[in-house]
């Protein structure tokens, strides 16, 4: 018999109890909340004979999902970022000391673990060309579900499902990361990415979204591109009178050149195609990026990479140097400017790189409306806790939509993610600058 509401299953403390800490995102921003991110140095190569391991090692095979890694060796290191289940390792040192019972493994550059986090192989390591994910179509690492109307429950036995007590509650809207599924008892169970199994009757599939933003020519020095934001925008032709509308229209998030503007009747118009009669829109409906001068953070000698959100377009435009390469519609924080929900302007660098971070608002005792969003995948925090990050719960870009983040497009945010600084190392899951590889800046105007 399938269980709805009771006081144990309903209640908010089983809710936010059952929901809090698991992701990397939360453990890793609360461990480093607010504390430097970059290393000092490397750590020395350990002389020959410190900490012996067999002859037979080649690797290191990690024993849970998100192990943490530190900078160094010792009783409190700073975290360096996270590690997936089963990735073999390299192994280039091993050390005694204090904070691991038996030996710390370096495993990349400013990179170690305690031994007692993996199992020494004898197969050979990861290679270091491979990304822990592979790029996906529609830019999405899983198969994610919202929760339905009536809500759900989530167990962690799937024989357990529908008979037992749940373990979680899952409020309409949730959003899950589906990664098995199994059949119990003639119905069909999914279990999240989080280890919970949820009834697949109450989720809904996320469909995949297309858009992605315009790679911008090697000769760019403006940026002559918009994006329609209005679903059917109407299209003008000019005559000797003035402008006249046409029957002709422009779907929602088609990009369009941006070739010169004029005043029409009603506001200013955009010409957008060359020796079409119908070539004018409303500026009205469209979101133009501005080219703008780089700040002084960016090396622009070297071709420093850099990210530049401007809140008033809606719009984002990556950099090598002053050059243009990128250019995309974002969702900034919808809250005014100051507010907690407001995207903070300024000059930031990346100070960590998330391949997903759970996002919610279970611990907001006066929030009106509960939300979680699981594995939100591709983040790039860059001030505290606000980031770059995929959003596949919406399609309002070029508007204003966020809690504070710089919302993308999953196609954008996979793009952006592998293309800043720092690189995440083969089978890592997350990722922390160093000094030797600091993040990416990140303006917000």
């Amino acid at each position: 018999m399938r269980r709805r509401g009771g006081a144990a299953a309903g209640s908010r403390g089983l809710r936010r109890s059952a929901w809090r800490g698991g992701a990397v995102g939360g453990a890793l921003v609360a461990s480093i909340w607010g504390g430097a991110v970059f290393a000092s140095q490397l750590p020395p190569w350990v002389p020959a004979g410190e900490a012996p391991l067999p002859a037979w090692v080649r690797s290191a095979r990690v024993l849970k999902r998100d192990q943490p890694l530190f900078e160094a060796p010792g009783k409190d290191p700073r975290r360096r970022g996270s590690v997936d289940r089963n990735v073999q390792l390299p192994v280039f040192a091993a050390r005694r000391a204090d904070g691991c019972p038996g030996r710390w493994l370096e495993v990349g550059a400013t990179a170690w673990l305690c031994d007692d986090a993996v199992e020494l192989s004898a197969a050979g390591p990861i290679s270091p060309l491979v990304r822990t994910w592979r790029e996906m179509p529609d830019g999405l690492p899983y198969r994610y579900y919202f929760v339905g109307p009536d809500g759900s429950f989530g167990y962690r036995r799937a024989e357990a499902a529908d008979i037992d007590a749940p373990d979680a509650q899952l409020e309409p809207g949730f959003a899950v990361a589906i990664v098995e599924e199994r059949v119990e008892g003639g119905s069909r169970y999914g279990r999240t990415n989080s280890g919970f199994w949820v009834p697949m009757r109450d989720l809904g599939p996320v469909h995949a979204f297309a858009f992605r933003g315009v790679e911008l020519p090697e000769d760019a020095e403006d940026i002559a591109i918009a994006w329609v934001v209005s679903e059917r925008a109407p299209l003008f032709t000019r005559t000797r009178a003035g402008f006249t509308r046409t029957e002709a229209r422009k779907a929602r998030f088609e990009a369009v050149p941006y070739l010169e503007e004029a005043q029409g009747p009603s506001g200013r118009l955009a010409r957008i195609a060359e020796g079409d009669e119908a070539s004018w829109i409303s500026v009205r409906d469209l979101r133009r990026p501005t080219a703008a001068p780089p700040p002084p953070e960016v090396d622009v000698d070297a071709g420093e990479r850099w990210i530049d959100v401007e809140r008033s377009t809606q719009t984002l435009v990556a950099y090598e140097g002053r050059r243009p390469v990128f250019t995309t519609l974002v969702s900034t924080g919808k809250g005014a400017p100051g507010s907690p929900r407001a995207t903070p302007a300024g000059t930031y660098r990346v100070w960590a790189k998330l391949l997903t971070s759970d996002m919610d608002n279970l611990e907001d005792e006066e929030a009106e409306r509960y939300y979680r969003m699981e594995d939100v995948p591709y983040v790039q925090y860059f001030s505290r806790g606000v980031g770059l990050h995929g959003a596949f719960w919406h399609r309002s870009f070029g508007q204003v939509r966020s809690h504070g983040c710089v919302n993308l497009a999953p196609l954008d945010a996979q793009r952006l993610f592998w293309w800043t600084s720092p690189r995440l190392p083969a089978g890592w899951t997350a990722v922390l600058p160093t000094a030797h590889e600091p993040g990416t800046v990140v303006r917000v105007r």
